[in-house]
């Protein structure tokens, strides 16, 4: 079943977390398939710190969504996310943004990701690697959602990722 993480960095090197993540989740919760391009965006929430570098991935994985989740949350502590204050700065952040068309709804769990629509760091890069792919409560397809996005924070998709460091 497809997998779509959101990783984002705005703490130490930004690049190298986002990499080591990436290495991680495919080690420990599934197979990447695609990937998008590597985004520099500006903060979202609480906008007084540093940029984000931000990458969607898509995954191929036999665990169940709130495995995945629990897998998520130890690769985050082992590469040092702390979480202090909501939307603060952050050395690594994975999002579960889609587990396939399900939908779940837990204590600790909602899928699809509640924000998805709002937030252009997000859409940018989904639309870049699933632009069809239907939100199964929305009914719209990535692409739709950004076009429709009134996020106006900046989203600037980097050809080099190295230059982002």
């Amino acid at each position: 079943m497809g997998i779509f993480l959101l990783l984002g960095s705005n703490q130490g090197d930004r690049l190298a977390n986002l990499l080591e993540a990436g290495r991680m989740i495919n080690e420990r919760i599934g197979q990447m398939v695609r990937s998008s391009s590597i985004y520099t965006t500006q903060a979202w929430g609480q906008t007084d710190q540093a940029d984000f570098l931000n990458q969607v991935i898509e995954i191929e994985s036999g665990l169940t969504a709130e495995e995945v989740l629990n897998h998520a949350l130890k690769i985050e502590n082992h590469l040092g996310r702390r979480r202090v204050e909501k939307w603060g700065p952050r050395v690594i952040d994975i999002d579960i943004l889609y587990v396939g068309d399900e939908i779940i709804k837990t204590d600790k769990l909602v899928v699809p990701h509640p924000q998805i629509q709002f937030r252009r760091f997000t859409l940018a890069p989904l639309a870049e690697v699933a632009p069809n792919f239907n939100h199964p409560v929305l009914g719209k397809t990535q692409t739709q959602l950004l076009s429709e996005c009134v996020d106006t924070l900046d989203v600037i998709r980097i050809s080099d990722a190295t230059a982002a460091t």
